[in-house]
């Protein structure tokens, strides 16, 4: 198993651009009423991974890794063509075995069927066959062209922060990547570690878990997601982010003090100026100069982080009718409330699939029902209203392929016909 990341098929075949992923859902466009739905639907499919894999016990590293398999499956497939549920249930049953913690395909079969039959999926088309799954995990596998080796955010993430109770986050995180954390390709001069406080660490490694719900995992590459989410942290961790602000006013203070009194001493020698600082007392750790030291480009992380945001401002109108735990969405509608933003109006529930321990969750007020006003009369977007336009653009297309306009039909399943041409 490769542990660098930059010699992986992770990094040279599995990093895309924006063009690619507009390319992958040329077919399922024309079948969407609002292109923002399938937005949603990157939102809504990583809730339902979350979810199951919650219920299958599985940990979050192997939620993460199917929530990836899942993404990379639909940069080849739509979703107007396919049974993403199915799909869902490979992704978790691979990813298992992938991360080392197998199901049995008959619990798996067992336990996914009962999970989609109750609301809000209802989906009562899934198959009781165990060979039904163990066929989709050949087309599967075949889609993601064995490569089921992923590196994910959270190895870089302790790698970069030092902090005392991180055990159980350690082994969360893998030894897989660890590959990644070596050399100067973006950790700079390496002098040193960021020294959080559980919490924010806690917060960075929830802010990750959040960015699995949007297409940022095929976008970027693992370390970037890791400094992101590093850089969100100081602004939404209140406790981490007054810190940083003291220390900046006090690094303020200390320049003008020494350049008043450089002024006044002008010949105090600088043998007498070094000594006087190094007795002084010891300085707080300096978050500016440790981001300025990572070989990365800021401008870009600035960038992710941008997205990261929009994605919040998106989800804010997904409304889960069971939310699942807090996460560090509550913390960005926090800050956005404090800086007058339309989040404002309303504290709303986090969606978002925690991290097992990860703290007390944060309570928030409920949201009310049917408020629309809030959202500048757009209107909320639920998993019953995704299901209803999936099954309508599936039956959509199933009527394109049956009545083509050359009068032929058309095979539709395409995982079939690719099978019977390969002999």
């Amino acid at each position: 198993m490769a542990t660098d990341f930059w010699a992986s098929s992770h990094y040279k075949r599995w990093i895309i651009d924006r063009a690619t992923l507009r390319q992958a859902r040329t077919d399922d466009l024309q079948y969407v009423e609002d292109p923002e739905y399938l937005e949603f639907f990157s939102i809504f499919f990583a809730n339902v991974i979350a979810k199951l894999g919650k219920k299958l016990n599985l940990r979050q590293r192997v939620i993460a890794s199917a929530t990836v398999f899942f993404r990379r499956f639909y940069l080849k497939n739509s979703y107007c063509e396919t049974d993403p549920f199915i799909v869902i249930a490979a992704c978790c049953y691979v990813a298992a075995k992938a991360e080392e913690s197998p199901i049995h395909i008959k619990n798996m079969v067992a336990e996914t069927r009962l999970f989609f039959s109750q609301p809000p999926y209802s989906v009562k088309s899934f198959p009781s066959d165990n060979s039904k799954l163990a066929e989709m995990e050949f087309y599967l596998v075949d889609d993601l062209e064995c490569d089921l080796t992923i590196f994910h955010p959270y190895r870089t993430l302790l790698s970069l922060c030092k902090t005392e109770s991180s055990s159980d986050l350690q082994a969360e995180a893998g030894e897989v990547a660890a590959g990644i954390d070596d050399g100067l390709r973006y950790w700079g001069s390496g002098d040193g570690q960021l020294e959080l406080p559980d919490g924010a660490l806690q917060l960075a490694w929830s802010i990750i878990n959040d960015t699995y719900r949007s297409n940022l995992c095929v976008v970027y590459p693992p370390h970037l997601l890791a400094i992101t989410a590093l850089y969100l942290t100081l602004v939404l961790h209140s406790p981490t982010r007054e810190m940083l602000q003291s220390h900046s006013s006090s690094a303020a203070q200390q320049v003008q003090s020494q350049l008043t009194e450089h002024q006044t001493s002008p010949r105090r020698s600088s043998r007498q100026a070094s000594h006087a600082s190094n007795t002084g007392k010891k300085s707080a750790q300096d978050f500016i100069g440790f981001f300025a030291d990572l070989n990365v480009s800021m401008p870009l992380i600035a960038t992710i982080a941008q997205e990261i945001i929009s994605l919040y401002t998106l989800w804010d109108r997904y409304k889960e009718d069971c939310p699942p735990d807090n996460t560090a969405r509550t913390s960005f509608q926090g800050q956005a409330t404090q800086a007058g933003s339309p989040f404002s109006s309303t504290t709303h529930a986090s969606r978002s699939g925690s991290l097992s321990g990860a703290g007390t969750p944060v309570t928030v007020a409920p949201e009310v029902p049917g408020d629309t006003q809030r959202y500048g009369g757009t209107g909320v977007v639920t998993p019953v209203i995704l299901m209803q336009i999936l099954a309508r653009m599936r039956e959509n297309r199933l009527s394109d392929l049956s009545h083509p306009a050359s009068g032929r039909p058309v095979a539709v399943n395409k995982m079939l016909e690719r099978t019977q041409a390969a002999g």
